[in-house]
């Protein structure tokens, strides 16, 4: 992704690309965000993004797919203008308020004619303990069009603090490695506040960085930069 994250990489707080699960059956959401950040990248050049996924959960296996409208693969070069995701895993709990999560995310952006492709899949493990979870993800493919990233890896601390009723504290730091290209290797923190009204999961968040290695090839953006997120969601 040398020149895909050149042109890239609704910010989701816990830091994977869109996965809400029902408790048992099927759900459905939507979302409105004003940036669509990954791990503090942004994927549509700093502009709004339309989301919406379907998620199954059935005891502790649990499956979904989820899809963005997106910027960067057309800025790249690319013929893509929405990415789709697809996940499925098995959580548990150990002992009370000690649990795990295992799965498996592909991320796929059709047609997107990159060379190496931008389309990725990721293994994945967390622990969570109350209201903290780390979470590692390691790409067993190239890593969103790298060359000879496959290994690469993101190590995710997000904690869930509630302040008062109905209000939620996110915090979160994360750390990128992108295997032989470690100048396009970063760490990306953000802080949030989420809250349910309306109906309606509201979110706003700073997000940000330690890099200034992915810049658009349109205007010339620092894709990575420090700034506010706003979202809403409504899940059915």
């Amino acid at each position: 992704m040398k020149k895909i994250f050149m042109a890239s990489l609704f910010i989701t707080l816990s830091s994977t690309s869109a996965q809400s699960f029902a408790e048992d059956g099927i759900s459905f959401n939507l979302a409105l965000t004003t940036d669509y950040r990954y791990r503090g990248i942004s994927q549509t050049r700093l502009k709004p993004a339309l989301a919406g996924g379907v998620d199954y959960a059935a005891g502790r296996f649990y499956a979904g797919v989820w899809s963005s409208t997106i910027k960067w693969v057309k800025d790249a070069g690319g013929d893509s203008n929405i990415e789709i995701d697809l996940y499925g895993g098995y959580k548990g709990e150990v002992i009370k308020d000690f649990s795990y999560d295992v799965g498996i995310l592909t991320y796929q952006y059709p047609t997107n004619k990159l060379n190496p492709s931008a389309n990725t899949t990721e293994l994945y493990g967390a622990l969570s303990y109350g209201p903290v979870t780390a979470k590692y993800f390691r790409s067993v493919s190239n890593l969103f069009g790298f060359s000879n990233s496959k290994g690469s890896g993101y190590l995710d601390l997000t904690g869930s603090f509630e302040i008062k009723p109905g209000i939620s504290l996110v915090p979160h730091i994360g750390r990128q490695t992108i295997k032989s290209n470690s100048g396009y290797s970063y760490t990306d923190y953000s802080v949030g506040l989420t809250t349910d009204a309306y109906g309606f999961t509201w979110t706003g968040a700073l997000v940000g960085t330690n890099t200034d290695a992915y810049v658009s090839t349109v205007k010339g953006k620092n894709l990575g930069k420090e700034g506010i997120v706003f979202s809403v969601k409504k899940t059915f």
